[in-house]
């Protein structure tokens, strides 16, 4: 029996893409840099958490956001309104934290590190009453 568990386990982490499990607790290391170290906003955002991105995918992301227990609630992404006027299509946005529970969609004008208007494509991992958490 010990057996076949420990060969269950085995077989769902191997099923799982290794960079998930490498993110779901901050910091997410790799290429992530937390947001706040690179442009001048607060550590933790309420309603959205602590971000990190790979400077490299900016301004669009994904950015990874944590709770402040360090746990990933969503991958966000920041698309400019110019890029939705051109029509440009947004299929397939990877969520590299895994499964998605529920969609959010937030206008935004700009802020540091993103300034021109945009909207926040949140895909949440948790359930909308585990949502909450992030927004205190």
């Amino acid at each position: 029996m010990r057996k076949a568990l420990i060969a269950a386990g085995l077989v769902l982490l191997l099923a799982m893409p290794a960079f998930a499990g490498s993110i779901r607790h901050a910091p997410p290391g790799g290429p992530y840099k937390k947001v706040s170290a690179l442009v001048k906003l607060p550590n933790f955002l309420p309603g959205i958490g602590i971000l990190y991105v790979n400077p490299k995918t900016l301004p669009a992301g994904p950015f990874l956001a944590y709770d402040r227990q360090g746990r990933l609630v969503s991958t966000i992404y920041m698309i400019p309104l110019k890029d939705l006027d051109k029509q440009k299509g947004l299929a397939d946005l990877p969520a590299p934290g895994g499964p998605v529970d529920h969609v959010s969609l937030y206008y935004n004008a700009g802020h540091p590190g993103v300034p021109e208007p945009h909207y926040h494509i949140v895909l949440w991992h948790v359930s909308k009453a585990q949502e909450a958490r992030v927004a205190k």
